[in-house]
């Protein structure tokens, strides 16, 4: 079935893109959720007109995450985790860790955007990539330390 995105929606692509996909799923699922619309001629041609203001949010937004991706490539992010010998962690650094650290430094990230490759479980550096935009990734240096424990 042919359908209309009307949001970004990572699986199958952007706003304003054509998709096809199976009956059932746009059916029970994207049509109810509002991510998409039947793709029939009423819709294509509504999708014509509004095309080119989504081209143009598309550069706009791609142009303020090249900035942010200019200004998060100079960020250091330390976690202060506990650790065993060896420097292994109790547990682990993930996604949600590291944008909390951000967060409290001021930047607001979404935590399904930072994509750490492994699950960080030793002290050291990482390089840990967060997506802007479909088209942009920023990479961070994260330090993982070891926690001081208090006597």
């Amino acid at each position: 079935m042919k359908v209309i995105l009307m949001q970004d929606f990572e699986p199958l692509g952007l706003e304003g893109d054509i998709v096809d996909v199976a009956r059932g799923y746009a059916r029970n699922y994207l049509i109810p959720k509002g991510v998409v619309i039947e793709a029939n001629k009423g819709n294509l041609k509504a999708l014509e007109v509004t095309r080119q203001k989504i081209m143009a949010e598309r550069m706009k937004d791609k142009e303020a995450a090249e900035t942010a991706r200019e200004k998060l490539s100079q960020i250091v992010v330390t976690v202060r985790r506990k650790a065993g010998e060896e420097d292994r962690l109790f547990g682990s650094v993930t996604g949600r860790d590291i944008a909390q650290e951000l967060e409290k430094g001021g930047i607001v990230v979404d935590r399904r955007k930072v994509i750490v490759d492994e699950p960080i479980r030793t002290l050291g550096e990482f390089e840990v990539s967060i997506k802007l935009h479909p088209e942009v990734q920023a990479t961070i240096k994260v330090v993982v330390e070891r926690e001081e424990e208090k006597a």
